[in-house]
């Protein structure tokens, strides 16, 4: 009897120091996990942090790098104008643009694509992301006396400029929004556009483009030359209102020169032949462009097109032709008669 009590509590002893080095075991496991999770979740805010000041640093070298603090220098030095541009920061422009989601695309050209955005404000703008961006000190300072210069326009039949973000590597540009399309989708039927194009409202955007040339070559403070007029950069408010757009390829022309020597830009069918032959760019060589477009606008034929026959793909020959022989009637547009 003594013996199967002695078995019995040698028994529960031992039961009892498993169970005592179960807990401590348990104890073991549960300190060392904690410890990894916490471990982890500090490597992973290190991390983060990381990432955040390295995006700050970026941001700060793309901003000086843009000619940021240029920018604010001559913003607080124009003592609070009204018409002052806005800086925006990233964050501005991905929540006004849902981060640049492909349906808020309104336009791709050769100098960048163009995003709808709605600012916390509720305004409507558009977005402009270049293709290239300008690195010596010279182009950075020219873009920044751009963006100067474009936001005080105040002109009825040019797009204003709202401001810039220059956090990126590339600056973006913020527009005023215009709903109604461009001219070319109205003279060549884009969508059905062309229904009310009638001929008055025609002549009435043929003399708003220019009024709004002549301001930017005679009235602002420093000459503009646009150096890429075509239907394509001619908006269309609601009450087909002319807003002249995109200044990715225009130039500044200092007061005391009248010409300067560039290398060509622009589009075929719309580029002055002087221009091409002389590299030299005077205001001329948009009035050469307006030409061309107010000739697309009468006949509605587009500037350039290699389906037409050889002798009638330049727009602009093609119209001189029929001029002196006295054929005009015959190539006007019949949508304009109306």
């Amino acid at each position: 009897m003594m013996q199967k009590n002695s078995v019995y509590l040698l028994s529960c002893l031992i039961n009892q120091i498993s169970m005592k080095r179960c807990y401590k075991l348990d104890f073991v496991v549960t300190g060392i996990s904690t410890s990894a999770i916490f471990l982890l979740i500090f490597i992973t805010w290190l991390y983060l942090l990381h990432k955040k000041r390295k995006l700050m640093t970026m941001r700060e070298k793309f901003f000086k790098q843009n000619g940021g603090i240029m920018l604010q220098q001559r913003i607080s030095g124009d003592g609070g104008s009204h018409d002052q541009a806005r800086v925006f920061t990233i964050e501005e422009l991905k929540k006004a643009t849902n981060n640049y989601d492909e349906s808020r695309i309104i336009g791709k050209g050769g100098y960048g694509t163009v995003y709808k955005g709605v600012l916390s404000d509720n305004i409507e703008v558009a977005i402009k992301k270049s293709k290239l961006a300008d690195q010596t000190q010279t182009q950075i300072e020219q873009f920044v006396n751009e963006v100067v210069i474009l936001s005080q326009i105040n002109h009825r039949n040019v797009v204003k400029l709202i401001g810039c973000c220059l956090e990126t590597e590339i600056p973006l540009l913020v527009y005023e929004f215009i709903p109604n399309g461009t001219l070319s989708d109205h003279i060549h039927n884009v969508k059905g556009k062309s229904s009310a194009f009638t001929w008055d409202i025609r002549l009435r955007i043929a003399t708003e483009t220019a009024e709004a040339l002549s301001y930017l070559h005679s009235s602002a403070s420093v000459p503009i030359i646009h150096r890429d007029v075509k239907p394509m950069n001619i908006l269309l408010d609601e009450n087909y209102v002319a807003k002249v757009a995109d200044f990715g390829a225009s130039k500044l022309i200092p007061i005391d020169q009248i010409e300067l020597a560039t290398i060509v830009q622009g589009t075929l069918g719309y580029l002055d032949p002087e221009y091409l032959q002389t590299n030299q760019l005077t205001d001329k060589n948009d009035v050469y462009s307006f030409g061309v477009v107010l000739v697309e606008l009468i006949t509605g034929k587009k500037a350039l097109s290699f389906d037409r026959p050889e002798e009638e793909r330049n727009l602009a020959i093609y119209f001189l032709y029929y001029l002196k022989e006295g054929k005009l009637f015959q190539i006007l547009s019949m949508n304009t008669c109306s």
